[in-house]
């Protein structure tokens, strides 16, 4: 590296402040998933994302159909599939002059035989009206500003399971890589192809290039990155001349998780972290900006900023971890190898503001920073995308951001698709919910939200279920925008209640040593009077099922305000014979005839337990005589396109006998067809123990999620599960638990109903 500058230490606040300091915020307004352009059962892939210069057609990579698709923006709140043409090949990155795509299509049969061309598609008429031979595997496409060039980096990617010099996966691997320069023209069969050899450059194996990223300044100056070999090589394209190059150098990382062991916990430190960068950006024609994945030598976890000559202006360091930990987006099981994943970065000036806008592969989010006068950048927002953000696509013009997510999984319910955003007047809608530090500068880390409880005083209260150790409740100030997690409450067996259930079970793990406990909770409720709260944790595993055995049962804590363990309730031993997993989610704890009361839904019917197909189970616990008693509530039955089953995922009491209980299917997207909120009378039904015939309560739709848009209209794919609701005077709120970032985007949506 040519010189250093100091570096400044930034602290990111995410705030509604930072994020209105000109009055406008980015805001999702849209959500197309690309299995529109194909086929709703075939697995499709958004990856790279153009658009055409008026803004008004996109057009994505789907390397695994095979082709690029169109998107119709002309209305951007609906955009519109518009068609697919099929290359031969799979299409790696696209980009957009004078009315002709440019894809980069990988033909290669192997990778020790790299191979791949450049196809020219004609906009209007999805036409391939020319192909380009590469003779190499082309990773990244660039057009020039002026649209006289355009530039191909052919990456011939390394063979990771190949040892070399003892390295499994290391440098080099033959052939190396390169640069392609096209000169563009009208005629694409006349256009004139060179190649930019980029060998003898990076110190990490220079005989091997692998460049995996273009972008090209005003200048005709293109920017590469070579991301295993940590290195920048900038080409005039004009002379196809180096004017620059420079290693990425290193970075050193503290108070970041490195540990995938159920548990966010900011503790570890990683020296000497190679940057190991993958997308560029140029910001204007001096400086440029890296998202830095990582590669063989692990990942550095941020973002970087360097001058046009390789000068390191701004390093971003465990800012961005932190902030997707703030936000719940935290993905702990890649804890171990790059954290939030920045792989994506793209610079765009919206007026007189410059933003420069970072992806977070693993994180699925969208880093909004502001760059101020001296070019320092500061975190105004984060906004969510689909699985697996990849394209990032500024449209200044039209004032819009666009992201393409390249994971697709109709059956870990996320499709790929294109995220549309606009800049807007007013508050951001995201993040609903962040969290305060801790006293040692990290975030309260959260995720897998379950279930939500007011206390009389109007706070709010959540928890987060086994997709953590270490359970917890936290405590949200919900009157701020966005509300805000300000304290976080550990569980603890401090009468060893668990203790004593672990030693009569086979080799659970349910209290650790320093008496802090790994359970499931599902719900949460404040108990009467205020004192205390009660946690209803669900039974893990299936009694006579081999593949899902049963491990422990479904139990009610009771739970004092500094989180010691002071009751422990389970089902009666009948019931617990017949466990299915699908067990307690939610509890609510209401105040009847001088007693405490808890009602506790069932998930799903107990088929063992002699329930009928189609009624699931609520519970009714009373306290004080220590007896649990039942009824029968009818599930809607499924209608999802996807099938699934229907089930209960929340209760609240509303007053005189009432509860709101929250009905649900297990899908999201477009398959999901039943989020419901409904009310039921308890005094209408009589609740009867284990083994009398139960009785079936009526019930009422009072809120149909879907139909009444409240998550149809925050312009993404429809949830899941939505698992937590409460309710305070005419207030009523719900929660949707984001599966810890695991097969999710890790969007969690607090929503006030």
């Amino acid at each position: 590296m040519k010189s250093v500058v100091p570096l400044i230490a930034t602290a990111l606040l995410l705030s509604a402040g930072a994020a209105q300091a000109q009055g406008r915020s980015f805001n999702r307004i849209a959500t197309m998933p690309v299995y529109l352009n194909t086929d709703i059962d075939e697995e499709t892939v958004s990856e790279i994302v153009a658009a055409t210069g008026d803004g008004q057609t996109l057009v994505y990579t789907d390397g695994e159909v095979g082709g690029v698709g169109f998107v119709d923006l002309a209305d951007p709140s609906d955009p519109q599939p518009d068609g697919f043409v099929s290359l031969d090949g799979e299409p790696t990155s696209v980009a957009i002059t004078a009315g002709l795509a440019l894809g980069g299509v990988n033909t290669s049969p192997e990778l020790v035989n790299p191979d791949g061309h450049l196809a020219v598609v004609d906009v209007a008429s999805r036409a391939v009206v020319h192909v380009i031979p590469l003779g190499g595997q082309p990773d990244s496409v660039a057009v020039s500003p002026d649209g006289r060039f355009a530039a191909v980096v052919l990456e011939n990617e390394r063979d990771e399971d190949l040892v070399v010099a003892g390295e499994e996966g290391g440098l080099p691997q033959a052939p190396p890589g390169a640069l392609i320069v096209v000169e563009l023209g009208s005629a694409p069969a006349s256009w004139p192809v060179h190649e930019v050899d980029l060998t003898g450059l990076a110190d990490y194996a220079p005989d091997d290039p692998e460049p995996e990223y273009v972008d090209i300044n005003e200048q005709n100056q293109a920017a590469i990155t070579l991301q295993e070999n940590n290195h920048v090589v900038v080409v005039d394209l004009e002379t196809r001349v180096i004017v620059a190059d420079w290693s990425c150098g290193e970075v050193d990382l503290h108070q970041i998780d490195t540990e995938e062991e159920g548990l966010i916990d900011p503790v570890s430190s990683l020296l000497g972290v190679p940057r190991e960068p993958d997308a560029v950006t140029w910001i204007g024609n001096h400086r440029l900006a890296t998202a830095d994945e990582g590669d063989i030598f692990g990942g550095s976890r941020g973002f970087t900023i360097f001058s046009a000559f390789g000068d390191l202006l701004y390093t971003s360091g465990n800012d961005n971890d932190h902030a997707a930990m703030r936000v719940g987006h935290y993905p702990e099981d890649r804890s171990g190898n790059k954290g939030n994943e920045p792989e994506a970065v793209e610079f765009g000036r919206y007026g007189d503001t410059p933003y420069l806008f970072v992806g977070s592969e693993r994180a699925s989010i969208v880093f909004v920073y502001r760059l101020g006068r001296r070019g320092k950048p500061r975190l105004a927002q984060i906004l969510p995308a689909g699985v697996g953000p990849e394209g990032v696509l500024a449209i200044p013009q039209r004032d819009l951001l666009v992201v393409a997510s390249e994971d697709d999984d109709r059956g870990a319910k996320f499709r790929a698709g294109i995220s549309i955003y606009q800049l807007q007047r007013g508050e951001p809608d995201y993040p609903t919910l962040v969290s305060r530090n801790r006293d040692d500068g990290t975030p309260i880390p959260w995720g897998a939200l379950s279930g939500l409880t007011f206390d009389r005083r109007g706070r709010l209260y959540s928890v987060y279920d086994s997709a953590y150790q270490r359970s917890r409740i936290f405590k949200i100030a919900a009157h701020d925008h966005p509300a805000r997690i300000v304290d976080e409450i550990e569980l603890r067996d401090v009468g060893g209640l668990l203790a004593s259930l672990e030693a009569e079970l086979d080799g659970q793990d349910l209290v650790n040593d320093d008496g802090s406990v790994n359970v499931d909770p599902e719900g949460i409720t404040t108990g009467v009077g205020g004192f205390h709260f009660w946690v209803a944790s669900e039974g893990r595993g299936t009694v006579g099922d081999e593949g899902r055995p049963f491990e422990y049962p479904n139990m009610l804590l009771k739970v004092a305000r500094d989180g010691a363990i002071v009751d422990l309730v389970t089902l009666p031993q009948a019931l617990t014979d017949a466990q299915l997993r699908f067990g307690f989610e939610g509890v609510v704890a209401v105040h009847e005839g001088g007693a405490e009361v808890l009602y506790v839904p069932f998930q799903r019917a107990w088929t063992a337990a002699g329930d009928p197909a189609g009624l699931a189970r609520i519970g009714r616990y009373d306290t004080a005589a220590g007896t649990w008693s039942f009824i029968h509530y009818p599930l809607t039955a499924p209608a999802s396109p996807n099938g699934g089953w229907v089930g209960l995922s929340g209760i609240e009491h509303v007053g005189n006998g009432r509860l709101l209980v929250l009905e649900r299917d297990n899908q999201a997207n477009t398959d999901a067809a039943i989020k419901l909120v409904t009310e039921i009378d308890t005094r209408s039904v009589t609740f009867r123990p284990h083994g009398a015939a139960l009785e079936v309560v009526a019930k009422t739709v009072v809120d149909d999620l879907i139909a009444g848009g409240a998550l149809t209209d925050l312009g993404g794919a429809v949830l899941e599960k939505v698992e937590g609701i409460a309710r305070h005077r005419a207030r009523t709120m719900i929660v949707n638990d984001n599966d810890g970032v695991d097969d999710s985007n890790g969007e969690t949506q607090l929503l006030d109903l």
